[in-house]
């Protein structure tokens, strides 16, 4: 296993080695963002960053239902929500439908030896 590798793993855990956001599929998402964005993410998942992760949430589902603004956009609702699940048992469910839904629909989406988004 890489250095990189190995960093990005320890920064993907959480205080008590849990996994960043709990699932294995949020996990494999995570690991397939850019680096900067990933560990970002990772970040806003540990579960000390609860105090930073709602809020944060908060203001991405605001931008998302103001997409009609320049700069704001529909990307923002859905990681918003993403980031809420986190702490709102009702959206949990959800997030694990369309998780479900991923592994049956995109399952190249959580296969860890494709090719990564293009980092130009």
């Amino acid at each position: 296993m890489s250095a990189r590798s190995d960093e990005h793993q320890t920064a993907a855990e959480g205080t008590n080695g849990q996994m960043a956001g709990g699932d294995p599929r949020l996990d494999k998402l995570v690991h397939r963002l850019p680096p900067r964005v990933s560990d970002a993410v990772a970040y806003l998942l540990k579960p000390s960053s609860r105090w930073v992760r709602i809020p944060s949430g908060a203001l991405l589902v605001a931008g998302g239902v103001l997409s009609i603004l320049p700069v704001l956009g529909i990307w923002m609702l859905p990681l918003g929500l993403a980031l809420l699940a986190e702490d709102v048992p009702a959206l949990r469910s959800s997030r694990s439908k369309v998780f479900d839904w991923i592994e049956r629909k995109k399952p190249q989406w959580l296969d860890p030896s494709a090719p990564k988004p293009d980092q130009s």
